[in-house]
């Protein structure tokens, strides 16, 4: 028999009245009706808190107000957070409509499991997981909007997103969860697809050079070895050369 877990969905606004509707629109036209929806807004100066109020009905709760930035507003959709599953949606990303019920299913069918990654669209089909890699590739999952979920109590277990770091707090949560943790997860099959991950958000703003000087941080700020560390520092600048002169 099958459970009915009631999914809390974190949706993190700041000046997002482009997206917003649809990313409403998605969660709308959820074939899977137990979840609920939280939106922390960063005090957005556009048409964001309209579009919040017009569709409040469907939203269980929501606030705009100043935060420290993207992972601190994620925390305190965490904190409000009163499902027995986590998933976080950012406010230009998309579900499609079976992707709730995808989720539900794997967390009733495998119930040793405390996450699970979803198969994204994104630049290109993201699928798969591979926890094998996290020593010495980030690249190893699908995505972290759209496609990450994780039981709340291993949630809170593991503790909140270290705004101490600017672009890749995920990084950090994912190599605790796996490599400090030893939480278990699984990955959807390549065809269940449960969202679309727009482009242009903050990861397509982030100067490369910052993203692997902030890469390095979280590795060894978890105990890697730095000369490990520092080694693929240096291929990534070698292989990525064109990106770093652009």
């Amino acid at each position: 028999m099958r459970e009915n877990f009631k999914i809390s969905v974190i949706t993190v606004t700041k000046n997002s009245e482009k997206f917003l509707e649809e990313n409403l629109d998605s969660l709308k036209n959820q074939t899977y009706r137990n979840f609920e929806h939280i939106i922390i807004d960063g005090k957005s100066s556009d048409k964001t808190v309209e579009i919040i109020k017009k569709n409040s009905e469907q939203i269980s709760y929501w606030v705009s107000e100043e935060d420290n930035g993207l992972y601190d507003a994620m925390n305190k959709g965490i904190k409000m957070a009163t499902g027995d599953i986590i998933g976080i949606l950012n406010s230009d990303d998309i579900y499609y409509p079976k992707a709730l019920s995808i989720v539900n299913n794997y967390f009733s069918i495998h119930s040793d499991i405390d996450f699970l990654f979803g198969s994204v669209n994104k630049y290109k089909l993201m699928h798969g997981f591979y926890p094998e890699k996290i020593k010495w590739t980030f690249g190893f999952y699908t995505t972290h909007s759209i496609g990450f979920f994780i039981k709340r109590q291993a949630q809170l277990n593991l503790g909140f997103y270290d705004t101490q770091y600017k672009y890749s707090a995920d990084y950090d949560l994912f190599y605790r969860m796996i490599v400090k943790q030893g939480l278990k997860g699984i990955s959807t099959k390549k065809n269940e697809i449960l969202g679309k991950f727009r482009q242009g958000g903050l990861s397509s703003k982030i100067k490369y050079l910052d993203f692997l000087k902030e890469n390095n941080k979280i590795r060894i700020n978890n105990g890697q070895n730095k000369l490990f560390v520092y080694t693929i520092f240096l291929l990534r600048i070698i292989r990525n050369f064109n990106r770093l002169i652009k």
